[in-house]
């Protein structure tokens, strides 16, 4: 696939993830959305769901991965594309290179927990037995807009005393 092609697949996969995000944001969580892509197909999609989990482990990147897995019926996402719209943290950067991802295509960079580009590089480190490719910044606008309304209206929530803050 040429370099043009991939790059609207890719901007295709981000809508999605970010629609999967807005969903997050309207049940409560911070707006992260991810799905996993192989050949073509959707095997996962995912949304933070920390809140409504009460889960620590409820990050979108997770939540889609487990899904994949399940629908391939191992624990391997091998030649799989993981589209999400925030860097990954160290854990769910960990699972994607436990899960063998060949791809990770990502939105926002986050400068407080990124952990492929920001603070870490667990993604493409050689000691670790798997590297991906990887390509940040896709959609990173609309990506880092979503997460900042979120976290304005969460503030603003918390200055009038309407409802809680959600914890992050």
């Amino acid at each position: 696939m040429d370099d043009s092609a991939q790059h609207a697949l890719d901007l295709r996969y981000m809508r999605a993830a970010l629609a999967i995000a807005e969903a997050a944001a309207a049940a409560g969580d911070v707006p992260v959305g991810a799905l996993v892509v192989l050949d073509g197909v959707v095997l996962g999609t995912g949304g933070n769901t920390r809140e409504q989990g009460a889960d620590p482990t409820g990050h979108a990147e997770i939540v889609a991965l487990r899904e994949a897995c399940a629908a391939r019926r191992r624990w391997r996402v091998d030649g799989a594309t993981l589209y999400v719209t925030l860097e990954p943290c160290p854990m769910c950067a960990g699972a994607i290179v436990n899960a063998r991802v060949a791809r990770l295509v990502y939105g926002a960079a986050d400068p407080k927990a990124g952990a492929v580009r920001s603070l870490y590089n667990l993604c493409d480190d050689p000691r670790l037995n798997h590297r991906l490719t990887i390509v940040p910044g896709v959609l990173a606008d609309p990506s880092a807009a979503l997460l900042q309304a979120f976290f304005r209206r969460a503030r603003a929530r918390d200055k009038t005393g309407r409802g809680s803050k959600p914890r992050v």
